[in-house]
C-alpha cells in the first residue's frame, strides 16, 4: 500500500453494529452450459496480456452466488474488441457459463469484478459489460493490466459494435447479429441506499419537480435494507468475493456492490469498471454476503446482498475499475440528527458517516439521515411544523476551525420529512462548496408538530391623518423625504383573528422624489439559499437571514436613478420582526411617493 493511501486513512475505535445494508443491484446478459469449481487465487496474480489472447480460447473465472465463498464459471474467448473499453484499452469478448447463468438466464449485476482466468492461471481480467439490449451470456473483460492504471478518459458507458464483431458473436452464441448490433454496455451499478423504503426513493424525482431542483440530490436510487450483527469481515475479501463501495455508511449507507477481481497484499481491485467516476476518492470499502441472484422476467437479474462493517477505503474510482486497500478507514463526515415528536411521545437520534466529503454527497446523506429519522419518529407521511436547530463545523482554508449554526421554523402541507431533509441539505451544499472548507460533522436537533398552519400577512396601513389607512395598489404610501414611514401590518392567524403589528422606517432626506417601494414579506416567502464565497460571507448570511417565523419591512429607493430600474442608487431601510410561534407566508408590496 502506497504511502499516500495510508494518509488518507484512519482507523475509527468503533462503528454501529448495523451499519451494513441489503443490496439489490440490476443485472445485464444471459448463459449456457456447466462450470468448474475454483478456489480464489489469493496471492498477487500476474495479468494476461491481451496480445496473447486468441479466439476459442478456454478461461475460468471466480464469482460469489451465494454467501461470501466463491464458484466458479467457464467461458471461451469470442475475440478482442479494439479500443472497446476507452481509447487504448481493448475489451476481451467472452461467452460464460454456469449452472447459476443458465439459472437466471445470463450474467447479472453484482458480477462487475469477476476475475477471469487463462488456463496458465494468469488473469485476463474483469467482468464489467454486458450486451446492451438485455439477457446474455456474453460479457465484455476490462484487461486486468489496465485496472490500476487511472485513466482519466471518460468511462465507456456504452460501447459499440461493428458488424464484423457483431457476426462473430452470432456465430458462437444465440445472441443474434441484429442484438449484438447494438453494443455492449457497463453492467449497471444504481446507487443503494438503506433506511428509506422504495415508495420513499421513488418520491424524490417528484419531490424534486414540486419543490424545486436541488443539484445534490441522486434521483437514481433504490431502496435497500439493514444488515443484521455478525456479518461479513474483512477475510471475506478475496478474489471472486464479494465488495462494496460506500459514500456512506450507518443509518444511511449508500453503496454498489460488485465482486474483487484481486488481492495483492493488502491492495484491492474491483468492479472493471467506475462506481461512481469520482478518480481519486476515499469511499469505504465493504465485504458483503449475497443472499440470492434473483431472477427476472422482464428485466435483468439482479444480486442481493448484505454489506459487512467497514473494512478499508476505495481509493481510486477510475474507467478501468476501483482501487483500494484493506485497513484504515477514510475519514468520514459525522451527520447526527435528533427528531422529536411530542404529541405521539417518541424520539429518535441517529448518525451517518459520509467517507466522501464532496458538497453533493454531504447534502444528499444529510437529506437522507433527516427524512429516515423523521419517518421512523413520525411513522407516516405528516403535514406539519418543525422547529429545528443545526450546527455545521469545520475547517476553514487558513486551517481555522468555524462553527456557523442556524435555528428557524419549517412548515408543510404535503410532507415534512422532506421538507426538513431539503432545509439541512441547502445549507449542507451551499456551506461545504465553499473553496478551502472542509466540513467535518453536521449536527441537527429539532421538535416537530403535526399543525401544519401557518400566519398571512393580508394587508399594510400608514399612520396618516391621524387615523390607519389601509395602502396598496390604488392607494399610495406617502412620506416627506427626511421623515418617518409610520406603519403596521396585518397579521392574520388561521382562525381568521387580525394581529396589528406596528413599525416605523426612516427616509433619508436625500430620497425626495425618489422612485420607491414597500415590500411587507412572511419570512417563508423568501429565499434564503444561493452561493457564499467565504466561512466569513456564510456567517454574515445567517446573521442577518430572516426567519420563516418572522417578517421583514422593505424599503427599496432609487435615489436620482437614471435609468428606469437602475441599481446604481439603490438604498434599502429594513425593519424584521417575529419570530412567531407558526411560519409566516405571503406578500404586499405598495408604492411609496416621497415628497
Amino acid at each position: 500500500m502506497s504511502s499516500l493511501a495510508r494518509r488518507r486513512g484512519r482507523t475509527l475505535a468503533s462503528l454501529s453494529a448495523t451499519l451494513g445494508l441489503g443490496l439489490a443491484t440490476l443485472a445485464v446478459a444471459g448463459g449456457t452450459t456447466a462450470a468448474q469449481a475454483a478456489d480464489p487465487v489469493l496471492e498477487c496474480p500476474t495479468p494476461f496480456p491481451v496480445s496473447e489472447v486468441t479466439k476459442g480460447q478456454a478461461v475460468t473465472g471466480l464469482t460469489v452466488t451465494e454467501g461470501t465463498t466463491p464458484t466458479g464459471f467457464t467461458g471461451e474467448v469470442i475475440g478482442v474488441l479494439e479500443d472497446g473499453v476507452t481509447v487504448g484499452v481493448d475489451m476481451i469478448m467472452i461467452e460464460l457459463d454456469s449452472p447459476e447463468i443458465q439459472r437466471v438466464g445470463g450474467i447479472w449485476q453484482g458480477m462487475s469484478g469477476s476475475p477471469v482466468y487463462a488456463e496458465d492461471g494468469r488473469l485476463l481480467g474483469a467482468v464489467a459489460y454486458g450486451m446492451s439490449y438485455g439477457a446474455s451470456p456474453v460479457a465484455g473483460i476490462t484487461p486486468y493490466s489496465e485496472m490500476d492504471d487511472y485513466l482519466g478518459t471518460e468511462p465507456a458507458g456504452k460501447v459499440q459494435i461493428d458488424r464484423a464483431t457483431a457476426k462473430a458473436i452470432a456465430k458462437q452464441t444465440d445472441v443474434t447479429v441484429a442484438q449484438a448490433s447494438q453494443g455492449a454496455r457497463q453492467l449497471p451499478m444504481p446507487l443503494g441506499v438503506s433506511g428509506l423504503g422504495a415508495r420513499r426513493l421513488a418520491g424524490v424525482e417528484k419531490a424534486e419537480n414540486r419543490l424545486g431542483e436541488r443539484g445534490w440530490l441522486l434521483a437514481d436510487t433504490y431502496s435497500v435494507g439493514a444488515a443484521a450483527e455478525g456479518g461479513p469481515t474483512a477475510a471475506d475479501v478475496v478474489p471472486g468475493g464479494n465488495v462494496a463501495a460506500s459514500l456512506s455508511y450507518g443509518d444511511v449507507t449508500q453503496a454498489g456492490v460488485g465482486t474483487v477481481t484481486s488481492v495483492c497484499g493488502d491492495d484491492v481491485t474491483a468492479f472493471g469498471h467506475p462506481m461512481t467516476f469520482l478518480g481519486e476518492t476515499t469511499m469505504s470499502l465493504h465485504p458483503a454476503d449475497v443472499l440470492y441472484v434473483q431472477r427476472e422476467t422482464v428485466g435483468p437479474p439482479f444480486k442481493l446482498a448484505n454489506l459487512g462493517l467497514p473494512a478499508g477505503t476505495v481509493t481510486d474510482d477510475h474507467t478501468t475499475g476501483l482501487t483500494g486497500f484493506i485497513g484504515a478507514l477514510p475519514e468520514s463526515v459525522e451527520i447526527t440528527t435528533a427528531t422529536a415528536f411530542p404529541e405521539g411521545d417518541r424520539s429518535r437520534t441517529g448518525t451517518s458517516h459520509a467517507s466522501v466529503r464532496t458538497p453533493d454527497n454531504l447534502a444528499s446523506t444529510s437529506f437522507y439521515q433527516v427524512v429516515l429519522n423523521h419517518d421512523r419518529v413520525l411513522d407516516s407521511y405528516t403535514p406539519g411544523s418543525e422547529l429545528m436547530a443545526w450546527t455545521i463545523t469545520g475547517t476553514d482554508i487558513d486551517g481555522s476551525p468555524f462553527e456557523l449554526s442556524l435555528e428557524d421554523r419549517y412548515a408543510s402541507s404535503w410532507d415534512l420529512s422532506y421538507e426538513m431533509g431539503y432545509a439541512l441539505g441547502d445549507w449542507v451544499y451551499m456551506i461545504s462548496q465553499i473553496p478551502g472548507v472542509e466540513v467535518t460533522s453536521i449536527d441537527a436537533d429539532s421538535s416537530a408538530s403535526s399543525d401544519d398552519d401557518t400566519d398571512r400577512v393580508e394587508g399594510v396601513q400608514q399612520w396618516r391623518g391621524g387615523e390607519w389607512v389601509t395602502v396598496n395598489r390604488k392607494n399610495k404610501a406617502r412620506v416627506k423625504a427626511g421623515g418617518t414611514l409610520k406603519l403596521q401590518y396585518l397579521l392574520e392567524a388561521p382562525d381568521g383573528t387580525i394581529t396589528e403589528v406596528p413599525f416605523e422606517l426612516d427616509v433619508p432626506r436625500k430620497a425626495a422624489g425618489s422612485r420607491a417601494y414597500l415590500q411587507v414579506t412572511g419570512g417563508a416567502w423568501l429565499y434564503s439559499y444561493g452561493r457564499v464565497g467565504t466561512v466569513e460571507k456564510a456567517a454574515k448570511k445567517l446573521a442577518n437571514m430572516v426567519r420563516n417565523d418572522e417578517v421583514e419591512a422593505e424599503l427599496e429607493m432609487w435615489i436620482d436613478e437614471g435609468e428606469r430600474g437602475g441599481n446604481s442608487d439603490r438604498r434599502v431601510v429594513k425593519d424584521v420582526s417575529g419570530p412567531y410561534e407558526r411560519v409566516v407566508e405571503g406578500r404586499e408590496r405598495v408604492r411609496v411617493i416621497i415628497r
